[in-house]
This record gives C-alpha cells, sequence and structure tokens, in this order.
C-alpha cells in the first residue's frame, strides 16, 4: 500500500468507541481542583463532577495519586478467588464506620468495580438470603418509574428509566414499579403534604397485588440523578418505605450510586430520611473517580445468612477488590474527613441552590430542586402548565452544548415526563468548589440559558 494511501487510511480510522457518534469529544490532557484544559488549552469548569457525579473531591489530588502509586508498587491485582488484600480489609473498616444507623459497624461489603455491579449484587443477595431462609418465591425486586440503577441487562429491568430499557425490552425481566416521589409533576395531581404520601404508599399496593410472596426487595435513589434531575424524595418518605418493607418483610436497597460519600451533605443520602436500609448500592464518590470500584454494604445478619450456608457469594468476577482501587478509596474517604466535605457539601449546596433558583426568570426554567451539592433544573415550554417541550428539539442537549462551548460542563437528561419526554440538568460540581467559583458557573449558565431561550421559544 503507498503512502498516501496509507494516510488516508489512518485519517478515516476510529480507533475506539465515544458515547455519542456525532457529538465533539474534546481531549482532555489535564485536570486540576474543578478545572479541566484540553489539547488546545481551553479550560472548562467541571458543572457536574465529572460529567455524571463522580468526582466529588475534585481532580488531581496528590494524595490520591500517592496512594495509588504506593499501591500499584506494592501489588496492582490479586485474585479475589484466592486471595484477600489489606487496603480492601482498611476500605471495609472504613465503610463501616460511616454506614447509616444501625448498620454502623454492624455490615460487611462486597467490592466490585462499578454502580451496576453494586446493584446487581444487592438483587443477588436479597435473593439469596430468602432462599436460604427458607422463602425460596421471594424474587421480585420492585423498582419506580423515572429511576435509574445502572445498564446491565438485568438490571435494566429493575429500573424505570425508558430511554435505557426499551431497545432490550425482550430480553429481560420486566419487575414491578410503582409512580416516582415527584412532586414537581406529582403522578396522583396531589400537592404534599396535603398528599398523605400517595407516592410513598403505593408501595404497600404494589407489594399485595404481586404477592408478598413473591416481593424480595424495593429499590430506591434518595435523590434521583439521571433519570429525574436531582429530585429528592419529600420528608417523611423514606420512613414510610421502611415501615411498609418491615411490614410486608421485603428487603430495603437504597441506590447510593450517585448520593453517598456527602453530595447531599450526608455520608450516605438515606440519613437525611433517619432511615437504615438493609443494603446500600454504592460507587462514584467512593473513588471521586480515580479508579472503578464500588460497593455492595449490607447488614452483617444479611451476610451471615449467605456465610452460614458455605457457598461463595457468586457475583462479580475478575477486578473485585482490585488493591488499587481500595487503596484509592481509603485515601479519598480519608481526604473527605479531613476537610469536612461532607459538612461543606450541606453548606455550600446550600448557596449553589439559592443561586440556581435565580435562573427561574428565564420563561425556558420550570423548576430548581436538589439537595446538598446535587441540583438540577428541569425545562418546560409553558410554566403555567409544565408542558414539555417537542423531545425533537433536544433542549437540554442544546443547552448542554452551549455551556461546553463557553467553558462548563453540565449533565444533560431527558425522559421526566412518562419517560420520552422532559428536558433537564444535573448541577453537581465537585465538593471542593468555592462561592467565587459558583458564581463563575451560575454566570455561565446564564449567558448560555439567553441563546438557549433564543432558540427554543418563538
Amino acid at each position: 500500500m503507498d503512502t498516501k494511501v496509507m494516510d488516508d487510511v489512518i485519517m478515516r480510522f476510529k480507533p475506539a468507541v465515544h458515547r455519542f457518534w456525532k457529538r465533539p469529544a474534546p481531549i482532555i490532557t489535564r485536570a486540576e481542583g474543578v478545572y479541566l484544559w484540553d489539547q488546545d488549552g481551553k479550560r472548562y469548569l467541571d458543572g457536574s463532577a465529572g460529567s455524571s457525579v463522580v468526582v466529588n473531591i475534585g481532580h488531581g489530588v496528590q494524595s490520591v495519586i500517592d496512594a495509588m502509586y504506593e499501591q500499584a508498587r506494592k501489588v496492582c491485582f490479586a485474585a479475589p478467588h484466592v486471595f484477600s488484600n489489606e487496603p480492601m480489609l482498611e476500605l471495609g473498616q472504613l465503610v463501616a464506620s460511616h454506614a447509616p444507623g444501625t448498620m454502623r459497624y454492624n455490615c460487611r461489603s462486597w467490592f466490585g468495580c462499578t454502580g451496576t455491579d453494586a446493584v446487581d449484587s444487592a438483587v443477588r443477595l436479597a435473593r439469596l438470603y430468602y432462599v436460604h431462609t427458607g422463602k425460596p418465591s421471594k424474587y421480585a425486586v420492585i423498582g419506580r418509574w423515572r429511576g435509574f440503577h445502572g445498564n446491565n441487562i438485568a438490571v435494566a429491568g429493575i429500573h424505570g428509566h425508558t430511554l435505557r430499557r426499551r431497545y432490550y425490552y425482550p430480553m429481560y425481566v420486566n419487575f414491578p414499579k410503582i409512580p416516582p416521589a415527584y412532586c414537581y409533576r406529582c403522578p396522583f395531581e396531589k400537592t404534599y403534604p396535603d398528599c398523605n404520601l400517595k407516592c410513598a404508599r403505593q408501595l404497600e399496593t404494589e407489594i399485595r397485588q404481586q404477592g408478598q410472596e413473591n416481593i424480595a426487595a424495593f429499590i430506591a435513589e434518595p435523590v434521583v440523578g439521571a433519570a429525574l434531575g436531582a429530585v429528592p424524595a419529600p420528608p417523611g418518605y423514606f420512613e414510610v418505605i421502611r415501615d411498609i418493607c418491615d411490614r410486608y418483610d421485603v428487603k430495603l436497597i437504597v441506590d447510593e450510586v450517585m448520593t453517598g460519600w456527602g453530595r447531599i451533605g450526608y455520608w450516605f443520602g438515606i440519613e437525611a430520611w433517619g432511615v437504615t436500609p438493609d443494603i446500600i448500592a454504592t460507587a462514584k464518590g467512593m473513588t471521586s473517580g480515580y479508579t472503578p470500584l464500588s460497593a455492595t454494604i449490607a447488614s452483617e445478619e444479611m451476610w451471615q445468612v449467605v456465610e452460614d450456608t458455605g457457598h461463595p457469594f457468586l457475583a462479580g468476577h475478575t477486578l473485585n477488590e482490585n488493591p488499587v482501587s481500595c487503596a484509592v478509596a481509603v485515601e479519598v474517604i480519608r481526604y473527605v474527613e479531613k476537610h469536612n466535605l461532607v459538612e461543606r457539601s450541606r453548606e455550600m449546596g446550600e448557596y449553589l441552590l439559592s443561586r440556581l433558583k435565580e435562573l427561574l426568570e428565564f420563561d425556558i426554567v420550570g423548576d430548581v430542586r436538589g439537595k446538598g451539592m446535587m441540583c438540577g433544573l428541569e425545562f418546560v415550554k409553558d410554566k403555567k402548565t409544565k408542558e414539555p417541550f417537542d423531545p425533537g428539539l433536544k433542549v437540554a442537549a442544546r443547552f448542554q452544548a452551549e455551556a461546553l462551548e463557553r467553558g462548563l460542563v453540565t449533565f444533560q437528561c431527558t425522559g421526566c415526563v412518562d419517560g420520552v419526554m422532559g428536558d433537564m440538568l444535573l448541577i453537581t460540581p465537585p465538593l471542593v468548589i468555592t462561592r467565587e467559583q459558583i458564581d463563575e458557573m451560575i454566570e455561565i449558565m446564564r449567558e448560555t440559558m439567553k441563546v438557549v431561550q433564543s432558540q427554543v421559544l418563538h
């Protein structure tokens, strides 16, 4: 092949697959604090902590890099079906010390790679628990519409994110779901608190209709992320859920993949409701995105039932409990402790939410919501009726692209209305962001909002 032909092949060669086929993907070459720089030297303010609520402690923290290096010098990989490792055991102790309620120092953690892994393992554990306690008919997991719990085929049958389910519909077990706790668009057309938390009480109805003997668990996010754009459950919601689960012998799985590790002003988001779950699935902020790692945390009582059988817990596989990732998680948690980032998240979150609410002056912003440093807003065509935009306009995607052009990373979401309409943004910067940097972010959002509003309202 001559040189000219070879050069042409190389120019057309695509060596890797990006998430989106046509959306520009700047190549990032450096990151520090709340900022990233691409190969052309352009700076971006990370308004979404890695674009998907990950980098809680900010980019480029030297102590985490050092911990990664020091562990890599000792051992990078130890086959989990043969060996244990010191970072994993230390991490297990740290997790137990911060676990919510009666789980504190009364739980064990199973370490995987991703949030999807953590949810998958949580569901497996709930099933095994009932098989080994003489109730093998209990297998189904109730989820919520407009909830998202991961991206494998099995988990797609549990979560209620329509756009991520529809192409794979024939391939998974389609478990039952209840409506979301979504006060802005209450599925029951009621108003809190006069609603008497009907959205929570719907769980009891669903358990009865499906048969108590068939239901193993209920899963929910304390603050719904990708599927609803930072919608917290209302006060009292999880207290009602916990009571229903107890009365019907159903395990409560809380998805803390986004909300854990200080994101909403508590070590675990469920603490905001004063409730102890049976199982927690968590990832993302546990390593702040420096390496992949997840955890399935469950009560000692549940793990003991499985241990007593003598059979191994068959979940995850080769890269479970990776020593380097566990060492990173230990240092990240220590960093959060040292710098009081849980408390900071609560305090700075109030400022962030107050500044975001200023954007309600725009005609296309219908709602601003959130808890701690997990905030979001929803776009509407008509504020009075809450009519969403035509999905074809891709309003949230437009905003994300325009904001990126101006040096701000945001996280666009869709599907809050019946799973097929509705545009939202997640605004979830690293917990180390300053007031001045929040002000910088809001100014970019304000300029972006002017442009997008002029494009979609005529």
